[in-house]
């Protein structure tokens, strides 16, 4: 098995500052008037072939991994911002990236009701392939 530290130190696709509106949370008006959330994602996979070769085809474009992210955020209410970000990277690992070796998803809300200024609160998971059973 690969140790998760150096997956990380691995290539890797970046997506960072995706935004959409969705009604998850665990209060009412979450639910009803939604609100914006914030998501990040990095997906290790071997970029060699890609890099030596210019060919999408070799890689995977970040339009899908995108596709993902905007489907579950705007996709069916969760509660947690915890299970928001599992959906993103178990549907990442799974059903549509067997070359992707692990995901870290980082879910943010922006417009949080606490007292004092934050820029958002969030959640980050990392998830590997072996680690959690998923081919």
């Amino acid at each position: 098995m690969v140790d998760s530290g150096e997956i990380m130190k691995g290539d890797k696709l970046i997506l960072r500052g995706l935004r959409f509106h969705g009604f998850h949370g665990v209060k009412p008006e979450e639910r009803t008037l939604g609100q914006k959330f914030l998501v990040d994602v990095d997906a290790w996979m071997d970029l060699r072939a890609a890099g030596r070769s210019d060919c999408l085809s070799d890689t995977i474009s970040y339009t899908d991994i995108y596709r993902i992210v905007k489907a579950v955020v705007e996709g069916p209410p969760q509660n947690l911002l915890e299970s928001v970000a599992e959906l993103i990277a178990s549907t990442t690992l799974t059903k549509h990236h067997p070359r992707i070796s692990a995901v870290r998803v980082k879910v943010g809300k922006p417009h949080v009701a606490v007292q004092g200024h934050v820029d958002y609160l969030g959640v980050e998971i990392f998830r590997h392939r072996s680690v959690d059973g998923q081919s």
